[in-house]
């Protein structure tokens, strides 16, 4: 009976040391906080990939809105031009971080390709995440006759003080990315 009590004295001793342990941020935290601290800006951005087919958006004035945050989630409309129908979702998980497309028609109705994106697969860095294509978007993208994009991968980068990156992926040779400069913060 005496050993009972002071093994239930050794292991009360234990879990409470366990409760003062700090618990590090991990990269995704981290990467999560670079991006929070964007809130509120808009930037301009520029194509710096070469593919023939992003000639619209690289002769479009391109910026982005670090809006609509919250500890979970932050949004980011991306705009091209006069079309304002983009908005990037990025929400903290369970398991990571989750990137989302969120895609409105004029009236602000969900477009045909909508809510696709994908899921962090590993740590990351403080710098950049990277999102392979997730399974509601696979059967998004083959419904829509769109099974091109069942490979994608995006990717977001935030360097502190230099710029905020987007970029799509695919294994096939399809790369697209656009920078913004998040020195020089815009009005609209």
């Amino acid at each position: 009976m005496h050993f009972a009590k002071i093994a239930a004295a050794a292991a009360a001793l234990m879990l409470s040391a366990c409760a003062s342990v700090p618990v590090a941020p991990s990269a995704q935290d981290d990467f999560f906080a670079n991006l929070s601290a964007l809130c509120g800006q808009r930037f301009e951005g520029r194509v710096v990939t070469t593919d023939p087919a992003d000639a619209s958006f690289a002769s479009s004035r391109l910026l982005m809105h670090v809006r609509d945050c919250s500890a979970n989630e932050i949004r980011i409309p991306f705009w091209v031009g006069q079309d304002r129908s983009r908005t990037w979702v990025l929400t903290r998980t369970g398991a990571g971080l989750t990137l989302k497309h969120d895609h409105r028609d004029s009236q602000g109705k969900p477009d045909g390709l909508h809510w696709y994106g994908g899921d962090t697969s590993g740590q990351g860095t403080a710098q950049r995440q990277e999102f392979p294509v997730d399974d509601f978007s696979i059967e998004l993208f083959n419904a829509w006759d769109a099974s091109v994009s069942t490979t994608n991968v995006w990717a977001i980068e935030v360097l502190p003080g230099r710029i905020f990156a987007y970029e799509l992926r695919r294994p096939a040779g399809r790369f697209f990315r656009v920078e913004f400069d998040v020195t020089r913060p815009v009005a609209e």
